[in-house]
């Protein structure tokens, strides 16, 4: 027998039979009629306090949980409101479904009370976008963006929905055919191709593989560690790919580029092949594109072939899934020989010793910003899920927090959102509740969007964030102190604890703590540690000062990098 129901009816239904348990949002008038059968719904509904803590909150939680997060706002500024978020989705590919109401159809384009073109104004940030004006469509399209948002290289699609098609009524049809014939993304890489990068791998003397956050969408660390076994190459990962490969294994050489390590820079810079892996070649990690790795043939390999060859020229482009590619490729090593890489292996370790990542200058009483982030990664279980803001605090995490497995850091790093923090943690604790998470954020990003620990506090999602407060903003201060002569142009935060950060926590439900002493700094950690029912804040006062090192100054080479200020490492003396 046929079941007539609403368009909201169905879209709620629908949602369940694509097993989504959890959604963050705000209710407003066009998306209201989808928030009623939401409330007898299995989909735990998580109240957010501003839209784009939503879209942070579902980025957290698919990046934690490797399933697609979904967000939900009103029309017009409540859409709007979720832009930033859908932005830093579609540049890190992480899967996210936004659903947003829009007035009704005969209203579309009259300017209506709260009426935006969010289709319009995300056209370039989502992988599709879906503009719903009857009810019988709804279904189709909401199983149709889950299949885009998961598939290929994962990313953004945005639901919208005009009011009326949330009130119609339409016949309930399960399953749904998809219809979308322009879309077949390349997962199976080509033969050919794979044996020629096997080939090229037996041929040289100074491989580097270099792998990044698509080693993580694609689930392929294993397929990633199980290559390295047949061929021990060295292994250096971009920011977005810390966890794919250990930190641990003596054949990771760290994070190149801007911010990155002597050794991993120079595996980059000397080597003669390059295999790079779902990696985008980011200006942040090539520095001037013109001295970039010049002796280096280079692999690429990316389930998006609008990525091969975009800011490199490459010498063997490959189409498809990493973890397919990977193993396909290991297969094809097993018949070939390979060249004794350990010269250029202990080259790199010297590197390494010699020019270890600064941990900063010891100051009598002062807390150092990156032994924060040692003792916070050493007293912290293994599977912790680490979440950081951006800023120096970021490039602190990235480098002393220990990165280990995938899916335990998350971080913005194509679109560099400030604010992202503590509502993605919010997003990851919500996925994965029986891991810690912590935040790690600066003062700075933290007043963008710490609104959302009352939403933490109300839902009973225990975060820990750790505030790095140096009461300025510490990168642009930074390169105010490196490239403008010190000139402090509206750096300054002025805190002197204003906002009192333990104080503003303690209002929003949360237990407040703070060290302003070295030896305050593993109680407070401890402390937060051992609360798991309500969500904690941990201020550390740091130096305004306190620089992030290694560096390569924006567009120069990256063979300029230097080490600490005024230090630059010698290439040839290791």
């Amino acid at each position: 027998m046929t079941e007539v129901i609403t368009g909201a009816q169905a879209m709620v239904r629908a949602l369940e039979k694509l097993n989504v348990d959890v959604a963050f949002g705000i209710p407003g008038g066009t998306i209201l009629p989808l928030y009623d059968p939401l409330f007898d719904s299995s989909i735990r509904h998580i109240l957010v306090r501003h839209e784009q803590g939503a879209a942070h909150a579902a980025e957290g939680y698919a990046a934690a949980t490797g399933r697609v997060g979904v967000c939900m706002a009103t029309s017009g500024p409540g859409a709007a409101n979720l832009v930033t978020g859908i932005s830093n989705a579609y540049m890190d590919s992480t899967p996210v479904v936004a659903i947003t109401g829009q007035v009704s159809s005969a209203l579309i384009g009259t300017d209506a009370f709260q009426e935006a073109d969010i289709r319009g104004m995300t056209f370039p940030i989502t992988k599709h976008s879906f503009l719903i004006k009857k009810a019988e469509d709804i279904v189709p399209a909401v199983v149709e963006a889950f299949h885009i948002a998961s598939t290929g290289r994962p990313g953004p699609v945005l639901v919208d929905v005009a009011k009326d098609a949330f009130t119609n009524t339409t016949e309930w049809t399960w399953p749904i055919d998809m219809n979308l014939p322009g879309y077949k993304p390349t997962t199976k890489p080509h033969s050919r191709q794979v044996r020629e990068a096997a080939s090229m791998i037996s041929d040289a003397k100074q491989p580097v593989l270099f792998i990044g956050g698509g080693i993580i969408r694609s689930g392929a660390s294993d397929a990633v560690a199980s290559l390295i076994k047949k061929a021990p190459m060295p292994v250096v990962t971009t920011l977005m790919g810390r966890g794919a490969f250990p930190d641990s294994h003596e054949l990771n050489f760290g994070m190149p580029g801007m911010h990155g390590t002597v050794a991993a820079v120079g595996a980059l810079q000397r080597a003669d092949l390059i295999v790079a892996v779902g990696v985008r070649f980011d200006d942040r990690v090539t520095g001037a594109k013109d001295s970039f790795a010049t002796n280096a043939k280079i692999i690429h390999c990316d389930i998006d072939p609008a990525e091969i060859g975009k800011n490199i020229a490459v010498d063997l482009p490959i189409v498809g899934d990493a973890a397919l590619m990977l193993a396909d490729l290991e297969n094809n090593l097993n018949e070939r020989p390979l060249s004794d890489w350990s010269p250029w292996v202990n080259y790199l370790t010297g590197l390494q010793t010699k020019y270890p990542t600064w941990a900063g200058d010891p100051q009598d009483g002062i807390i150092q910003p990156q032994e924060v982030m040692r003792r916070i990664g050493e007293l912290s279980p293994p599977d912790t899920i680490f979440v950081t803001g951006v800023g120096q605090h970021q490039m602190w995490s990235a480098h002393f927090l220990p990165h280990e497995r995938p899916n335990q850091w998350l971080t913005s790093g194509g679109a560099g959102t400030m604010g992202y923090c503590v509502p993605a943690a919010m997003g990851a604790q919500v996925g994965c509740p029986d891991q810690t998470v912590w935040g790690v954020d600066g003062d700075g990003c933290f007043q963008m969007t710490n609104q959302e620990l009352v939403t933490c506090a109300l839902n009973k999602i225990p975060v820990k964030i750790a505030i790095i407060n140096n009461q300025v903003l510490g990168m642009v201060r930074q390169w105010q102190t490196l490239f403008y002569n010190q000139r402090y142009s509206n750096t300054e935060l002025h805190t002197d604890l204003v906002p009192d950060f333990v104080k503003l926590a303690e209002a929003m439900g949360c237990v407040g703590l703070r060290a302003s002493t070295p030896d305050e700094v593993d109680s407070v950690i401890e402390q937060a540690l051992a609360i798991n029912d309500k969500p904690v804040v941990v201020e550390f006062i740091v130096s305004k000062d306190a620089q992030v090192w290694p560096m390569v100054a924006a567009g120069t080479s990256n063979n300029d990098i230097k080490y600490a200020r005024d230090m630059a490492p010698d290439w040839d003396e290791v």
